[in-house]
């Protein structure tokens, strides 16, 4: 859940650490710290808090060097504070760590090593890590100190249990940086006489796109001039390095206030980008034949967060146009259940950042039940992706909001499209309808474009119902997932009660918690199910609710007199409906947490990527 960038090259690496910082704080905020190689010993700065905190530290001390680590914090064992604030250091102080995970061994570890007469710091299980190198730097036989690093790394991850990524800076290798990691994301800049280690690619994508991704297991080595990559065992290896091909100004916030309104008004583009696949044969991403894919008889998607409400709505996509049965399951729940094994299956996960450690173990255990495995992710190269037998990327850029939301429309198109190609190579659908539904399909982001025309109105309306101490969003069908969306998102960024339902089950005992005035979103597209919507709505007005609906043009007509509010959105096909009744509650989230003054892009106590469990 932490954020860590390294620099070593020709040039003060302090401008490059808190720059760095500032681009990875969606991953954790509660405490930073910078430690920086000067003069042949390791100069430390810490603060609690932003990393705006810890710059205004760093101008104070004015540390200098051209090696050094920065690391924000995310707290998972002990407290925010500045004892606990990375990094930490072995009993001798010339060692120091930062990480990113958990250690689940921990406190048998540390019990151990505590008998052998080290002295901890901290309530963190990061500090383990820094004792236990310092232990078997001691114990390993090398030809040289960096030599001796290296097995140490490998000899200290057999110790560990857990999920993590490490980074070490030791004073006798000097102008070195390592890193490893399990399950943990840890990704190699390579630029010109300077190299970087981070958590991710935005941290350093200003400096250089060329990028190596680091595998379970694998200890890296960076100079300035040199990259050196090794197996569990400590064995030498190479691998090609890749190019990243994000855009800088995409991870810039444009103009907007957040992060989270510029990636509102990022949507067209990013469903534009995400459908810009291959229309036909598209059984080569997930390389079946026609005759592999008329096999196919079942579906799980895996998926937490937003991320599990898209696989919600993936689910009626998939059985309505392949005819496919499909299952949808909590990633952090699926992994722990009995999965009876499967042939003719497939395991689809669903994660923006392909580092969920929920999902990344329920994957394998439906590999492990012989599932054939598709991830529906953004990042290339990241866990999910290599883990995965195949690949559909949502080419939707950096998303750095910690609350998703064109993360979310762009999985939504990628499930729609892999159901309609999946529905024509069984035959579930006819050429014809294949063809209609996938122009609908292109027309979205053109349709986007007049949602986001829509906020002018949502803003207002955040002005009456801001302050209200609940919220209740109603849906049915492909909306009723939107419903629980819409909810997540006022929960996430304005920290107000808020909870979504299925339209036709208020009735079985939610409608009891509406009081006068409290604002009761309905999601009533005029379709089959809009006669059922209607009588929700007088439901709901009856016992004083404030009722918004978000209908179609069609729909808010018959309206007028039911509703206290009408957003009108454009309508296509009744699968796609949600793609688009979305983005209101999106604004909406956003201008109640505005006018109630909440950290949007950074909320409390919540990291962008849940890389433990």
């Amino acid at each position: 859940m932490c954020g860590i960038i390294g620099y070593t090259g020709k040039k003060n690496c302090v401008p490059f650490l808190l720059d760095g910082l500032k681009r990875l704080e969606y991953r954790g905020y509660d405490s930073a710290g910078v430690f920086i190689l000067q003069g042949g010993q390791i100069v430390t700065v810490r603060s609690v808090g932003k990393v705006a905190e810890l710059e205004k530290m760093v101008l104070q001390t004015n540390p200098k060097g051209t090696t050094g680590l920065g690391h924000t914090r995310w707290a998972t064992h002990g407290k925010p504070s500045e004892e606990n604030s990375h990094p930490h250091t072995d009993c001798t102080g010339d060692l120091v760590v930062v990480h990113n995970g958990i250690i689940e061994n921990y406190l048998s570890l540390r019990e151990k090593l505590e008998s052998r007469g080290h002295k901890f710091r901290s309530e963190t299980d990061t500090e383990i890590i820094a004792h236990l190198l310092e232990e078997n730097l001691l114990h390993v036989r090398a030809s040289d100190d960096e030599d001796r690093l290296i097995k140490a790394i490998a000899k200290t991850n057999k110790a560990l249990s857990g999920a993590y990524a490490y980074y070490v800076m030791w004073t006798r290798t000097p102008y070195l940086l390592a890193g490893t990691k399990v399950q943990n994301p840890l990704v190699v800049g390579i630029g010109k006489e300077e190299n970087f280690l981070a958590s991710d690619v935005p941290a350093f994508l200003q400096h250089t796109r060329k990028v190596l991704f680091v595998e379970d297991g694998e200890i890296v080595i960076i100079k300035s001039s040199s990259i050196r990559l090794f197996d569990k065992a400590g064995v030498e290896k190479s691998r090609k390095p890749v190019k990243i091909d994000w855009d800088q100004k995409k991870i810039e916030k444009g103009g907007f206030r957040h992060f989270m309104l510029k990636e509102i008004h990022d949507q067209p583009q990013a469903l534009e980008d995400t459908l810009r696949t291959e229309r036909e044969g598209f059984g080569k991403i997930l390389n079946l034949d026609t005759t592999g894919l008329r096999k196919l008889h079942t579906v799980h998607i895996v998926a937490c967060g937003t991320a599990y409400h898209a696989a919600l709505i993936g689910k009626y996509y998939i059985e309505q146009l392949a005819g496919i049965s499909t299952q949808v399951e909590l990633a952090s729940e699926y992994k722990y259940r009995a999965l009876v094994p499967a042939t003719n299956a497939l395991a689809i996960a669903i994660s923006q950042s392909g580092e969920t450690a929920d999902t990344l173990g329920a994957i394998q255990k439906a590999k492990e039940a012989g599932f054939g495995t598709l991830a529906i992710c953004n990042v290339k190269g990241s866990s999910l992706t290599r883990l995965c037998d195949h690949v559909f990327y949502t080419h939707c850029g950096p998303e750095i909001s910690v609350a998703s939301t064109k993360a979310f429309t762009s999985q939504l198109v990628a499930l729609y499209a892999l159901a309609l190609f999946l529905g024509q190579s069984n035959g579930n659908i006819s050429r014809g309808f294949f063809e209609k539904s996938y122009k609908e399909l292109l027309s979205l982001p053109k349709a986007m474009d007049e949602v986001l025309k829509l906020e002018y109105d949502v803003r207002h309306l955040t002005r009456k119902i801001y302050k209200e101490k609940q919220f209740i969003f109603l849906g049915r069908h492909v909306n009723y997932p939107i419903a629980l969306e819409g909810a997540l998102k006022v929960k996430e960024v304005s920290y107000k009660n808020a909870e979504g339902f299925a339209a036709g089950e208020i009735k079985h005992g939610p409608i009891s918690i509406i009081e006068k005035g409290t604002p009761v979103f309905i999601l009533m597209p005029e379709d089959r199910l809009f006669e059922k919507m209607v009588f929700a709505c007088q439901e709901c007005r009856a016992r004083g609710a404030f009722v918004v609906a978000i209908t179609t043009k069609a729909g808010a007509k018959q309206l007028k007199n039911i509703a206290d509010k009408i957003i009108t959105v454009p309508t296509t096909n009744e699968l796609l409906q949600p793609v688009l009744d979305v983005v209101p509650l999106q604004i909406l989230a956003y201008w109640i947490a505005k006018r109630l003054g909440c950290d949007i892009d950074h909320p409390r106590h919540l990291a962008k990527s849940v890389t433990v469990e």
